[in-house]
């Protein structure tokens, strides 16, 4: 098993974008990259925490690899958006991908140079060595939210969109 942490905005949204690719085992939405020692979602709100909404995945890289993921990632918010996705403003929101060693770096750097090339403006991703930043698992509501609350109007109109267009570029991926 490998992990991979990252944020991208609402973790809802990365999560749900994530969720059902083959080779990937377990989703947590939680936070990462700050001060506070067990932060809660109202103390990330108020922006004082230095932590990002982030998504701690779990997953086989004999089924996906690591640079498959991060394409991914990147298909699924704008990383050329400093400290906001959108409508969502602030660091919390930011785009960061948070690194364990040499060869994950490397990946993250091939996948950069192709990326790049999908956006006009340039790439943002803050890059953070996991080994120096404790990962917070999230409240449990926010566990699976697209999925439990499919009718919330910020699922409906700001995941989905993002869910259809991952799924659509990557559906040989997907279970």
């Amino acid at each position: 098993m490998a992990r991979l942490v990252i944020g991208g905005g609402c973790f809802w949204c990365i999560e749900a974008a994530l969720k059902g690719l083959r080779g990937v085992r377990s989703l947590t939405s939680g936070y990462a990259g700050g001060h506070v020692e067990n932060p809660t979602y109202e103390q990330i709100c108020g922006k004082k925490t230095g932590h990002a909404e982030i998504v701690d995945v779990d997953y086989d890289e004999e089924i996906i690899s690591h640079g498959t993921l991060l394409r991914v990632f990147f298909t699924a918010h704008d990383p050329t958006q400093l400290n906001r996705q959108g409508n969502d403003v602030g660091p919390q929101y930011r785009s960061i991908v948070f690194v364990d060693g040499e060869n994950e770096m490397n990946s993250l750097n091939e996948v950069f140079s192709e990326v790049g090339d999908w956006f006009s403006d340039p790439i943002v991703t803050e890059i953070a060595h996991l080994s120096e930043h404790i990962v917070y698992s999230a409240e449990g509501y926010h566990q699976d939210y697209f999925a439990n609350n499919p009718q919330n109007p910020y699922c409906s109109f700001v995941v989905a969109p993002k869910v259809v267009k991952v799924r659509k570029k990557f559906a040989e991926l997907y279970s």
